[in-house]
């Protein structure tokens, strides 16, 4: 019987942009969380981004948005 207060472990990702291999939490925030800068959870099938990719289009993002 699984006990639902053990820590879960990490699952393992592949960025849906780059391919790079990185991890996020399942028992506590995951590093984005940590983020200044969110994107909505990608509704065609992909997955997250890792932390360069996430970044670099918070970088185009605020490049693009500003007047």
């Amino acid at each position: 019987m699984n006990n639902r207060n053990e820590p879960q472990p990490s699952r393992r990702l592949a960025c849906a942009s780059c391919g790079t291999e990185f991890g996020c939490s399942l028992s506590g925030p995951c590093w984005c969380s940590d983020e200044a800068f969110r994107l909505p959870m990608p509704t065609d099938g992909g997955d997250c981004l890792c932390p360069n990719c996430l970044r670099e289009k918070a970088a185009q993002h605020a490049a693009t948005s500003a007047p």
